[in-house]
């Protein structure tokens, strides 16, 4: 069930440390009403009494609630009524758990364990002239990561100040995987927020990655990801989150050749990279990366000169 989403690519450089990112139609009716009143054919338009598409006329139907929120596996039920008379026939479109069509003002849809991914319930009415229209419930189908993992692309061991990494964190079995967002950390520092561009309703696997330019100042810190199920108001008070395990990092510095003369200089630049990163936005820099894009234009302009 599940397929490889498309990795998202996002590069963190130490310079401005921070990140851009983020019919199946089955119902099953009662003995058929008189010939004058038909249910809506599953192959033709539904209109309204006047001819107009459904989508711009007033049904004049209600359902209970117009967004749903339920987790794959768990009971789901709506209620539809209708508003005005003139209506005889009132019932649901969908391809799991269809009740009989009534004539009664109200009728409801419910289901004891939700197992369609794309589902799409529709309430339908039949007017006594021959119109026909309906209203769709919006109903969201989710599954929180089965877990969240994280690694260096193609890296193990120690990494080099100044070198670029990949980290890469993976999401599994999450569905739908576009209501997904994840963060990168570095310690308690939160280095940028991705989302998928992917509009499969059923759980997938996506990867998210990121690429880092190390200062030494992030020898022995702790790079992690977490991804957060956000599905709006209707969906659970708190959202599901999944949090990666955590690497631990070994940032090297390489031996490099510099002149007596400058070795002043090169103290204090190292001693600017040591501000308190702050938590990035589309436009944040922070001491720490500008001094180690600093000090490395200088060594490398003073090798060249020596």
């Amino acid at each position: 069930m599940c397929a490889p989403g498309r990795p998202i690519t996002l590069v963190l450089f130490c310079l401005f440390g921070s990140a851009t990112s983020s019919p199946v139609i089955s119902h099953t009716l009662a003995p058929p009403p008189p010939p004058q009143i038909s249910p809506p054919s599953p192959t033709s338009p539904i209109t309204s009494s006047s001819g107009e598409s459904s989508e711009g006329a007033d049904c004049h139907l209600k359902i209970s609630s117009s967004t749903l929120v339920v987790r794959f596996g768990d009971p789901v039920k709506a209620n539809c009524s209708k508003q005005k008379i003139g209506f005889p026939m009132l019932g649901w479109k969908v391809s799991q758990g269809a009740p009989e069509a009534t004539t009664e003002d109200f009728l409801v849809w419910s289901v004891d364990k939700m197992t369609d991914w794309s589902i799409k319930p529709t309430c339908f009415a039949v007017s006594d002239l021959g119109g026909q229209c309906d209203v769709e419930l919006s109903l969201i189908v989710y599954q929180p990561p089965n877990r969240v993992s994280i690694r260096f692309v193609n890296h193990t061991g120690p990494m080099f100040e100044g070198h670029r990494y990949v980290l890469q964190c993976t999401v599994h079995d999450v569905a739908p995987v576009e209501n997904i967002t994840v963060t990168f950390y570095r310690g308690q520092t939160a280095l940028a927020r991705l989302q998928s561009n992917i509009t499969e309703k059923t759980p997938v696997n996506e990867s998210f990655t990121l690429s880092i330019i190390p200062c030494k100042e992030h020898n022995r810190t702790q790079f992690w990801c977490e991804a957060k199920l956000e599905l709006g108001p209707e969906g659970p008070r708190q959202p599901p989150v999944v949090k990666s395990e955590k690497l631990s990092a070994l940032v090297h510095t390489e031996p490099q050749l510099v002149h007596p003369t400058n070795q002043q200089v090169k103290e204090s630049l190292q001693c600017e990279v040591k501000g308190n990163p702050q938590p990035l936005g589309d436009s944040g820099t922070t001491n720490s990366s500008k001094g180690c894009f600093l000090l490395a234009a200088l060594l490398a302009q003073m090798i060249n000169c020596l």
